[in-house]
């Protein structure tokens, strides 16, 4: 009888540790508001206090990125929860928001049903949405379940295709379709030529965003966190007064100026990795429930065009 009481007191515990997990865990799925006015790219966590203050009328869009749907491991019991508080937050923006971006690694393992609830979760936004694919999923079949849900019929063959909104032109690049494990990202001969000439005669003043998972800039080589075609595609943004680069992948929000580019990483919506170089690599981090919120904080970019630098304001999501 005794033993059956510990048994159930034990049952109890797990299931409110659990519960209390994914109640922090819920901030892990904060998205990002993106605003553009003057040509000026400037980021806000959705919800906050400086996404309030943000002008009706001006041109917004939010970004998720890192889903990993199917995802099972300690390091979040539940990424479909927090998957889903984040396209909630956005759907909160209808009507504000133009459209909502995912930066890649939409599924864990590129499977048929994680994809499939990974449609539908986004589905729920209600607005205009572009994805692009990170490498886990092109873990089957080269991505063409990805690319059959979630690439647009203009697509170029490997996957990146343009877009314009609200005077910014948009172009989204695939660095993930050759990748090779431990690897940097690599966009090949064909991609760059193609973006070289998507490039060529448009204005310099017109606003470039350019989305990616895999950073087009060296993070940490070591770790694969990199594309190839870095130093050549800085080459090719050269002529252009304003740049931003967003990127997935890294689960962790960094950002790095070079010129007229900015480039700026993603937390991910299912868990955290370690710093740069922290570790024998890019491993999922379990935190104690407690310590999640503040793990998965987040920073408030203002991003300056010209050679002005950023003004970084740390925001952890449980402050």
């Amino acid at each position: 009888m005794q033993q059956a009481q510990h048994e159930t007191a034990a049952e109890d515990t797990a299931v409110n540790t659990r519960r209390h997990a994914l109640k922090c865990m819920v901030w892990a799925g904060s998205a990002v508001l993106w605003t553009v006015a003057g040509g000026v790219p400037r980021s806000s966590i959705v919800g906050s206090a400086q996404a309030a203050e943000i002008p009706k009328g001006d041109f917004m869009f939010a970004q998720v990125s890192d889903s990993h749907i199917g995802f099972h491991a300690p390091a979040n019991p539940d990424v479909e929860q927090t998957f889903q508080h984040a396209v909630r937050q956005v759907a909160a923006l209808k009507g504000r928001a133009s459209m909502l971006i995912h930066t890649g690694d939409v599924s864990h393992l590129g499977k048929d049903a994680e994809l499939s609830t990974a449609q539908h979760i986004l589905h729920a936004a209600g607005m205009d949405t572009h994805v692009i694919p990170g490498e886990h999923d092109m873990l089957l079949n080269h991505g063409q379940g990805f690319y059959r849900r979630f690439s647009p019929r203009d697509a170029e063959p490997l996957g990146a295709y343009t877009f314009d909104d609200h005077g910014v032109h948009f172009i989204a690049l695939n660095n993930v379709s050759d990748f090779r494990p431990g690897g940097l990202g690599r966009l090949g001969a064909g991609q760059m030529a193609w973006l070289k000439a998507d490039l060529q005669g448009r204005p310099s003043s017109q606003p470039i965003v350019v989305l990616a998972h895999m950073p087009l800039w060296s993070v940490y080589p070591k770790w694969g966190w990199g594309t190839d075609e870095s130093a050549e595609l800085l080459a090719a943004f050269k002529p252009f007064g304003s740049v931003t680069v967003l990127n997935g992948h890294i689960h962790q929000v960094l950002q790095k100026v070079e010129g007229h580019v900015t480039f700026h990483t993603a937390l991910s919506t299912a868990f955290p990795l370690p710093s740069p170089g922290d570790g024998p690599g890019p491993i999922p981090v379990k935190l104690p429930s407690a310590e999640l919120a503040q793990a998965l904080g987040t920073a408030t970019v203002h991003v300056a065009a010209g050679d002005a630098g950023l003004a970084v304001i740390n925001q952890p999501l449980g402050a």
